[in-house]
C-alpha cells in the first residue's frame, strides 16, 4: 500500500520543523503567511491529508454528533435531520447518521459504532421494538450527553424532545366525532413506543368523552408503510358494518388506504372520513387532500441539536430539562369534512 504522507514528510521537504508545519496547517497566527502558503501548496501537491482522528484524541473532542433514526426514507425523519444538520453546522459540528431499520438489535449496533467513533453527543429516536435503553448506558457513563426525540423513553439525565401525542390524537379523533363519525377505526404501529401508546390514549379519551365504547377490534396494528395501508383497507372492507372514520398515525399509510378504499367504491369522506398524522407532502397529493396533524420535524431537529450543543458548551440549565414539548396542530382538509358547507383550513 502507498505510504500515507505525514507532517514529517512535509517538514523534511520544506526544511522546517514538524511543529511549524503543524501550526501552519492549523492557521496559527505565529506562522507567517508566506510559510503557510508554502506548507499548503506542498500539502496539496503531494496529497497530505489532515489526521482528524489523531487531533481528536489530543483534544478529546471530535466536533461530531451521532444520530440514530429508524428510517431514512421517512419524510418526517428527513426534515428532522435537516434541522439537526443546519443547526450543527452553524456551531461547527458534523453529523454521523445511522439507521436502525426499526430493529432494536441494529439500534444497539449503531450505538456501539457511534461510541467507538468518539461522537461528542448523541440524538436518538427509538426503533419499533426497543424495550430498554441499556445500550445507551455507556454514553452516560462517559458523560456523553444524550437526547431522545420523537420516539422516546424516560431515562435519568436525558432530555426528550417531542410533541403532546395524546392531545394531538385526541384533537384528531374529536374532529371526526364533530363531523358525525360514530365508529372510528385506529390504524397504528406496535404499541411499544410512547408515540403510539399516547396516540391510542388520546383516541380512547375522545371516544369516552363522546359516550362511545372502545373496542380492541377497531385497532389495526402494522408497520405504517404503504403496504400496511392497503392491508388496512382490506381489513376494513371486511367489517360489517363499515366504520365511518379512520384515524391513522402516519400519512403515507393513510394515503395508500384512501386509494385502496376508493378503488373498492368507498367514498371519502362521505362513507368513511380519514385523518392522518405528520403533514407529509403526500397529504396534499392524495385526493381528497388528507386531514392530518402538522408535526414540526425541522423544528424538532433544530431544538434537539441546539440543546445538545449548548450542553456540550457547558450550559448547566440543560441538565435540569427533562422534556421539551413542541407545538402540533390539526390541519383540516377534504378527507374528513363530512358536514356540508365547511371549508378546509387555508393555512399550513
Amino acid at each position: 500500500m502507498e505510504k500515507e504522507v505525514t507532517i514529517y514528510d512535509l517538514a523534511e521537504l520544506l526544511k522546517i520543523s514538524p511543529a511549524t508545519v503543524s501550526r501552519g496547517l492549523q492557521d496559527h497566527p505565529a506562522i507567517s503567511k508566506k510559510t503557510k502558503k508554502r506548507i499548503f501548496d506542498l500539502a496539496e501537491q503531494i496529497g497530505y491529508r489532515t489526521n482528524r482522528f489523531a487531533r481528536n484524541l489530543r483534544s478529546r473532542q471530535s466536533h461530531t454528533l451521532g444520530v440514530i433514526v429508524q428510517r431514512l426514507d421517512s419524510n418526517f425523519i428527513s426534515t428532522v435531520i435537516a434541522g439537526m444538520e443546519d443547526t450543527a453546522a452553524s456551531y461547527g459540528y458534523r453529523l454521523i447518521i445511522c439507521q436502525s431499520s426499526e430493529q432494536a438489535q441494529k439500534e444497539k449496533a449503531n450505538a456501539t459504532a457511534l461510541l467507538e467513533s468518539r461522537v461528542d453527543g448523541l440524538m436518538a429516536s427509538l426503533a419499533f421494538d426497543t424495550e430498554d435503553l441499556s445500550h445507551f448506558d455507556a454514553f452516560l457513563q462517559k458523560k456523553i450527553p444524550l437526547i431522545f426525540f420523537d420516539r422516546v423513553m424516560e431515562h435519568q439525565g436525558c432530555t426528550r424532545v417531542q410533541i403532546d401525542n395524546r392531545k394531538a390524537a385526541y384533537d384528531a379523533t374529536r374532529h371526526m366525532l364533530e363531523q358525525g363519525c360514530r365508529h372510528i377505526v385506529h390504524v397504528t404501529a406496535p404499541l411499544k413506543q410512547n408515540v403510539y401508546v399516547e396516540r391510542l390514549e388520546g383516541y380512547k379519551q375522545a371516544l369516552a368523552e363522546a359516550g362511545l365504547p372502545f373496542s380492541q377490534d377497531d385497532v389495526l396494528i402494522g408497520n405504517l408503510r404503504q403496504e400496511d395501508g392497503r392491508n388496512a383497507a382490506a381489513a376494513i372492507l371486511q367489517m360489517d358494518p363499515l366504520p365511518d372514520g379512520i384515524f391513522f398515525t402516519n400519512d403515507n399509510c393513510a394515503a395508500a388506504c384512501v386509494v385502496a378504499l376508493k378503488a373498492a367504491g368507498v367514498r371519502i369522506p362521505e362513507d368513511i372520513a380519514v385523518v392522518g398524522f405528520n403533514n407529509d407532502p403526500v397529504s396534499t397529493v392524495v385526493e381528497p387532500n388528507l386531514t392530518t396533524i402538522d408535526y414540526p420535524g425541522y423544528e424538532m431537529g433544530t431544538v434537539a441539536a441546539r440543546n445538545l450543543i449548548q450542553h456540550l458548551s457547558g450550559d448547566g440549565s440543560i441538565a435540569a430539562t427533562n422534556t421539551i414539548l413542541l407545538h402540533s396542530a390539526l390541519v383540516v382538509r377534504g378527507s374528513s369534512l363530512r358536514k356540508k358547507g365547511e371549508e378546509p383550513q387555508k393555512k399550513l
